[in-house]
């Protein structure tokens, strides 16, 4: 009952923070301006994901204190999120360079990984298979990977916030369910809080954008709660990547395409499936709920036969994934006529 407050307050501070911070941004001229490359057409501020940012890193060393979360993973999750928020606070504030920002991404990934105690063995069609040093390397760039697919997907309104309340949720109900004896669900459920009182602002139509302080911060943070959910039981890894597979296969089948027709794959472009979906039906609302809707009722009932051990969970990711290529397939992700219609 207490910790159900926790949450209220917790989500009640991210909120009052992103009004604090539209008004910020408002006043330094932070704004969005739309431009042949952008998914929205009303100029509006950004940043507010700081709120986001701030709210979750003042709550862990309270969970810590009240020892429901271990210090291991205190400083994994301060050390490495904070790294990757101030240099997206300082490229929505300016510009950095894309290798400087990579630098501090892989080494945010590497001190994450190591205060998380590295990569956890896989369970593989019943066996449990330890990849050694060549788990850390994958480990390593699979976190990289999130860390900017999710920069790259918060590209209409509301999608990365809905996206990070529901597998969140999702993730801490997991959790729960297999580990009922842990405290471990509290940490993705403080995550959830804390996007919903920036999502009441950021729900279509939007009044203040997340920024890259907030979607990289997001990203980093919901690799390392997947790599330690795995420590936890290691059938829950992909229980995560199962409920973050809108995000990776748009993002993953966009990146492929871009990359064989040898573009800049790191510059901006609205090419992903989601931006086009956008376009098609002509408001961010229901590509936004339609994800939602994606995550509640598909994803989550097949992470949740992989979690309680009815399906393995190679075969749960290829289950989920098949109509999630397909859809991206058919809203032509990654495709050049897509990106410049």
């Amino acid at each position: 009952m207490i910790f159900g407050w926790f949450l209220l307050l917790t989500s009640a501070i991210s909120w009052a923070l992103t009004g604090f911070l539209r008004q910020y941004a408002l006043a330094q001229n932070l704004i969005d301006i739309p431009n042949e490359r952008s998914s929205h057409s009303i100029p509006t501020p950004r940043g507010g994901g700081v709120a986001i940012v701030i709210s979750l890193l003042t709550a862990l060393p309270i969970l810590n204190g009240l020892d429901l979360l271990a210090t291991n993973v205190l400083i994994a999750l301060w050390g490495a999120g904070f790294a990757v928020a101030v240099t997206g606070f300082l490229d929505d504030h300016g510009h950095i360079a894309a290798r400087w920002r990579l630098l501090v991404h892989f080494g945010a990934a590497v001190w994450g990984l190591y205060w998380l105690g590295g990569f956890p063995a896989l369970t593989v069609f019943g066996y449990l298979i330890e990849l050694g040093w060549l788990g850390y390397v994958l480990a390593v760039i699979y976190i990289v990977w999130l860390l900017n697919l999710y920069n790259f997907m918060d590209g209409i309104d509301g999608l990365a916030s809905i996206e990070a309340v529901t597998v969140c949720a999702g993730g801490a109900l997991m959790i729960w369910l297999v580990r009922p004896d842990l405290t471990a669900w509290m940490l993705p459920a403080l995550l959830a809080t804390s996007v919903f009182g920036f999502l009441l602002w950021n729900f279509p139509p939007a009044r203040i954008f997340m920024g890259d302080a907030g979607s990289g911060f997001l990203g980093i943070t919901l690799a390392l709660l997947s790599i330690q959910a795995a420590w936890l039981t290691p059938q829950l890894i992909w229980v995560w990547l199962i409920l973050l597979g809108v995000f990776i296969v748009d993002a993953t089948i966009t990146l492929c395409r871009r990359v064989y027709r040898g573009e800049k794959f790191y510059k901006a472009h609205c090419s992903h499936a989601y931006q086009f979906a956008s376009r098609i039906l002509g408001t961010h609302r229901s590509v936004t709920l339609a994800v939602c809707a994606i995550n509640i009722f598909w994803l989550l009932p097949v992470a949740s036969l992989v979690a309680l051990e009815k399906l393995d969970g190679m075969a749960g990711m290829a289950v989920s994934y098949l109509p999630l290529f397909l859809l991206a397939y058919h809203y032509k992700a990654g495709d050049r006529q897509a990106q410049d219609r």
